[in-house]
């Protein structure tokens, strides 16, 4: 599934879309930016709270497909910007890191 179709499924608003085709094929949740630098696989949905200029970084180390802000949380303006800038994609949901986790793992079917 691509992050744009993960997007038409609904409850989910993109602040940056820079790579929409991205293929997600894993999910990967923390927000210790250390840990999920070495531990979030290439391609994962990553799930976190964690929305400072940082996590654009780690995201793009780590290669993931997208950051996946859970409860409502929005970056400020410049975090969007360089996201978007670097070919991060960030999403934002109103649901908890554990019900984006079921909703990923029921879409991805794993």
């Amino acid at each position: 599934m691509t992050v744009n179709e993960l997007l038409k499924m609904g409850g989910f608003t993109a602040l940056t879309l820079p790579a929409p085709d991205r293929e997600i094929k894993g999910v990967y949740i923390g927000d210790l930016l250390s840990w999920v630098m070495g531990r979030a696989g290439s391609d994962d949905a990553w799930i976190t709270i964690m929305s400072n200029i940082n996590t654009v970084a780690v995201a793009t180390l780590a290669d993931t497909a997208c950051i996946i802000l859970a409860e409502s949380v929005v970056p400020e303006e410049e975090v969007i910007k360089t996201a978007g800038s670097r070919g991060v994609n960030i999403l934002s949901s109103e649901l908890s890191a554990y019900g984006l986790a079921k909703t990923l793992a029921e879409k991805l079917g794993i």
